[in-house]
């Protein structure tokens, strides 16, 4: 039993957290000096750099895609205070002062109970050193299962998580991130997907829709589309 708690410990403490943390700026920034406003640009690009060097940092655009939020952050870190201290650092920052966060996710990783072993490669976004990729645009949403999937034998969601697989697999540019929040979050599961081509995820999302699998979801709002963009051009893009 010390051994096998052991191990269960060594496996936990080699998971990342994963963390999207996503920004608003109050126009009352935008009406700043242009003087002002650089300044604060480069503090604010000299912090995320700053966590960058040490943390795996990936920043998003959503300027003209959604209205309630204009970039993103996608980071992850081993300790949970590492993202405290990031957010801390940023909205004491002159521009923080003007930013809002309409959303935040937090996840871990975990390899999936059902791929057992069942491979694809570039596709499996479960394993505990995946990383992002390079991929021009990052889908990001929250999902909740409906209690009833829980009560199911493990072998017949194990054969709808098969088909589930199956269907992803006729996508090879969709990549999936897969973060579990039980316990850490409101939702059960971060879903991230990465791809160059957009209409590939949206054949993929409607495909998936016919699923067996997809009977038992009850949450997975709010969509996001981000746009792979260096934090200086997002700064830019802001005003």
């Amino acid at each position: 039993m010390k051994t096998q708690t052991s191990n269960v410990q060594a496996q936990t403490s080699e998971r990342q957290f994963l963390k999207y943390t996503f920004f608003k700026v109050d126009l009352q920034w935008r009406r700043l000096s242009t003087e002002e406003k650089a300044s604060s640009k480069r503090e604010f690009a000299t912090m995320v750099n700053d966590f960058a060097k040490h943390n795996i940092l990936k920043s998003y655009s959503l300027v003209g895609v959604r209205g309630d939020v204009d970039f993103m952050l996608w980071t992850t870190a081993i300790r949970l205070e590492e993202f405290q201290d990031l957010t801390s650092h940023l909205l004491s920052s002159v521009l923080g002062k003007y930013l809002e966060i309409p959303y935040s996710y937090l996840a871990m990783q975990r390899k999936s109970e059902y791929l057992g072993g069942h491979q694809h490669e570039g596709q499996e976004g479960t394993s505990l050193t995946k990383t992002p990729h390079d991929s021009k645009y990052l889908f990001v949403y929250p999902f909740i299962k409906k209690r009833e999937w829980y009560f199911l034998p493990h072998e017949e969601r194990t054969k709808m998580m098969g088909q589930h697989f199956k269907i992803g697999h006729k996508y090879p540019s969709v990549q999936i991130h897969t973060g579990y929040s039980f316990g850490l979050d409101d939702q059960e599961f971060v879903l991230a997907f990465e791809t160059d081509q957009p209409s590939d995820f949206l054949e993929l999302v409607m495909e998936l829709r016919s699923s067996e699998a997809s009977r038992y979801t009850a949450v997975e709002t709010p969509m996001f589309a981000c746009i792979n963009t260096s934090i200086d051009d997002i700064l830019r893009l802001l005003g």
